[in-house]
């Protein structure tokens, strides 16, 4: 999950080395060096994977000269240095921090990313980490509306679809669960927040057989009809279209399964002779 993330971190070590020598006349005596050689150790320390060591440096670095371009460089390699150690809550905090220090700085669509990344490496499945699953839609959406034609716009748009599937999962578990215990208004509300919200998702076609099911049961046939005709016109390859075409139809038979069971049989009775 991190490789591609790590050629982004690669690029941005590029665009800090190409504007030093552009830094250097604006810093004078003793106070420049400490800088620059906090900061060079810094890096020195994360290419050895001491994370932890780095994440000081660059916080050294910061504090040597505030003024500098290069503190709010720093201030986001300490967070990156947490980050990539799997010290989530300490490379959160360090962005918080950059957002109110450098609230006009150039790199802040990194900022937001990595802030992202934080969230979305800590999302697990549909029943944990609930916070880290907002935390992260919240920032890719921010990318995405604010920085549309940026490389990290691309691929917060295919993080949102993957969150966007924990998400419905979630939904559609929690459906589920209504449903055996038939409660049946809660379940249906389930899966009407899938269908409204996450219809690109492949949790949708579910949804809407959840929701002819349920009408039935509940005896609103038209109503029932009418989210069969949508799962129709939309999925009618998917199978939970023919698992609906059964609410209708008990003796309902997949006739491409029917072929291939026949064939079984005629194979198995050829075998016989």
């Amino acid at each position: 999950m991190k490789i591609h993330f790590y050629l982004l971190i690669f690029l941005f070590f590029l665009v800090s080395c190409s504007e030093k020598k552009k830094e250097i006349v604006f810093i004078e005596g003793d106070i420049r060096e400490q800088m620059f050689q906090a900061y060079k150790e810094g890096m020195s320390h994360l290419s050895q994977g001491q994370n932890l060591l780095a994440a000081k440096k660059f916080n050294d670095a910061e504090i040597f000269y505030p003024q500098s371009v290069w503190a709010s460089k720093s201030a986001i390699m300490a967070a990156y240095s947490y980050y990539s150690q799997n010290y989530y809550s300490d490379a959160i905090y360090e962005i918080n921090r950059y957002f109110e220090k450098y609230p006009n700085d150039k790199n802040l669509v990194y900022a937001h990313y990595l802030k992202a990344m934080c969230y979305f490496e800590q999302v697990e499945d549909e029943k944990k980490n609930f916070a880290s699953i907002n935390g992260a839609k919240k920032e890719l959406e921010y990318i995405v509306q604010n920085y549309p034609n940026t490389d990290f716009a691309l691929d917060s748009k295919y993080k949102l679809d993957l969150i966007n599937s924990v998400l419905a999962s979630k939904e559609i578990y929690l459906g589920r669960y209504y449903m055996q215990r038939k409660k049946w208004v809660a379940s249906i509300n389930r899966f009407k927040y899938v269908v409204n919200n996450y219809d690109t998702t492949v949790y949708a076609p579910e949804a809407l057989h959840r929701l002819v099911e349920l009408y039935y049961i509940l005896g609103y046939v038209e109503e029932s009809k009418k989210y069969a005709k949508i799962l129709g016109y939309n999925y009618k390859s998917d199978r939970w279209y023919k698992e609906t075409y059964k609410i209708y139809n008990e003796n309902y038979i997949d006739p491409i399964q029917d072929i291939k069971e026949k064939k079984g049989i005629i194979k198995k009775f050829k075998s016989l002779f």
